[in-house]
């Protein structure tokens, strides 16, 4: 019997090692003549415990980790290919606490499967949701897509149903999926997660959005610094296009749809939809102006679905499962499950799938497991580097698109950084206004202009200059950028600025000239 030993090839992975451990394994299968055979999985989401090796055995997946290369000849000792005791064993994978109290949905294979195995695909549930809509009316689909009250996981919280049927409504000779992969936020690893562990989930789902709307082309852009995860998507359209998943028919049917992986050149802005559809073009990423929108008037002037990555592959579970499973889970208006990311001074940084409504102490005390210095948490950004900071005294908040938008905040692409007490607030809204600065397309005056007098007037209230004029000016430019940006860049800045002011009032204090100018 041949025993498989999964190590992960995903990018977070590679950093830590496991090419090394693979090669490792490799050396010591080949120096002891014994049949085994090594799949390079994605990754399960647990980074503190990277490279995580798992071994196949008649109990189950049993892990080990982390791993490095100079552990392989005693994990070999100990019989860690029948799941043998080691010090580096962490029991069955299903079983490891981070991963069991998970609601895995969309994430349901990564680190399970062979990423480019379209057979371990199919046998672990996959394709189940494309077969159910290719027996189905477009509009049912849309429906059956509306009804379950998915909305778009990249960060605005827009009901998917609502964008799907608008393209389904306009009649046209051409129509377009784009899948916005242009994951740029701090803290954000869920796309790439998803190109790299599972990147049939997410054909699968742009198939299906394209049956749904009578969009005939989807274009993945993936943004320059996901190599791993553009050569693993390039790879699987590859696949799926050979075994009739794109094409002229679709396994068969009367549909055609294909799929083109772009790569993105490094522009935050071009995650801002309308920019990145100028980049499709071959044009400057800057952002257009709305109306027309992207469903009417979108990609070459042709309506045009534009969905995030998560977004796109949360849709087969929902067409396999049906509308009211998925519905099920969650909170308010917030339904399904949501891949958050936690990062920064944590000790159990990851991905952790759930159902919207964990308060965000939850998941920064009891499932990140605090800080990883040791220090109390003092903020943690909810959102990327637009997202507010909430302090200790917000952790009750429940994970929630409107309950974060009540305190000022946004759930963003649900990414959340952890700060402790040594942070320096002031320095991290200078930080907000700067990184809008250098990332403003420049369209438009009060993202343009407006963070780079931020950043002026803050190093002002640093210096000690006039504090209560300049703090005032700050305010006053924040509710300029918020309400008079072209879109969310300059119009979300003010929230990272606005909480840090608002909540550590104290880190505004004039400090020493040295400090300052740091």
């Amino acid at each position: 019997m041949t025993v498989t030993i999964y190590v992960p090839g995903d990018a977070g992975a590679l950093a830590l090692g496991a090419d090394k451990v693979a090669r490792a394994i490799a050396d010591e299968i080949a120096a002891r003549g014994i049949n085994v055979k090594v799949v390079r999985n994605g990754s399960r989401g647990m980074f503190w415990l990277e490279p995580l090796v798992e071994v196949a055995t008649e109990a189950g997946r049993v892990a080990y980790g982390p791993v490095r290369a100079k552990d392989v000849p005693s994990l070999f000792e100990a019989g860690f290919l029948k799941g043998g005791v080691h010090r580096l064993a962490l029991g069955r994978t299903d079983e490891i606490p981070f991963l069991a109290r998970q609601t895995r949905l969309t994430f349901a294979r990564c680190g399970i499967i062979d990423p480019v195995s379209l057979e371990d695909y199919e046998a672990h549930g996959g394709l189940a949701g494309l077969r159910k809509a290719l027996a189905m009316a477009p509009a049912d689909i849309v429906k059956t897509v509306t009804d379950s009250g998915l909305r778009g996981r990249g960060g605005a919280g827009f009901p998917t149903g609502i964008k799907w049927k608008t393209v389904l409504d306009q009649v046209q000779d051409r129509k377009y999926i784009v899948c916005n992969g242009d994951e740029g936020d701090s803290a954000t690893f869920a796309d790439r997660l998803i190109f790299e562990g599972d990147p049939f989930v997410l054909i699968e789902g742009m198939a299906i959005a394209g049956i749904a709307t009578g969009a005939s082309k989807g274009f993945v852009y993936i943004r320059s610094e996901y190599p791993h995860g553009i050569a693993r998507m390039k790879a699987a359209v590859e696949i799926a296009r050979n075994a009739g998943l794109l094409g002229p028919t679709i396994l068969g049917s009367p549909n055609a749809f294909d799929i083109e992986v772009r790569v993105g050149a490094g522009a935050y802005v071009c995650g801002e939809e309308t920019s990145l559809l100028n980049s499709l073009e071959g044009k400057r990423g800057v952002v257009r102006a709305k109306p027309p929108l992207p469903a009417i008037q979108g990609l070459f002037g042709r309506p045009t679905v534009i969905n995030n990555v998560i977004s796109l592959a949360s849709v087969p579970v929902i067409l396999d499962k049906g509308a009211e499973f998925y519905k099920d889970f969650g909170m308010g208006r917030s339904r399904g499950t949501i891949p958050i990311q936690i990062a920064g001074n944590v000790k159990h940084g990851g991905l952790f799938e759930a159902a919207f409504g964990l308060t965000l102490g939850e998941i920064v005390e009891e499932i990140g497991g605090g800080t990883a210095s040791g220090r109390p948490v003092k903020a943690v950004q909810v959102g990327g580097p637009l997202g507010a900071y909430f302090p200790p005294a917000l952790f009750d908040t429940p994970f929630d698109y409107e309950a974060f938008a009540a305190k000022d905040g946004l759930i963003g692409h649900a990414g959340i950084t952890v700060f402790d007490d040594s942070a320096d607030m002031l320095k991290q809204a200078r930080f907000a206004m700067e990184f809008c600065a250098i990332e403003s397309c420049g369209k438009c005056t009060p993202c343009r202009i407006g963070s780079t007098r931020g950043v002026e007037t803050i190093d002002r209230i640093a210096a000690g200059i006039e504090p209560d004029k300049n703090l005032a000016l700050v305010a006053d430019l924040c509710n300029t950028m918020k309400f008079g940006s072209l879109c969310a860049l300059g119009g979300f800045t003010p929230y990272p600025v606005m909480s840090a002011l608002t909540h550590f009032r104290e880190d505004f204090e004039p400090r020493p000239v040295k400090e300052a100018a740091e």
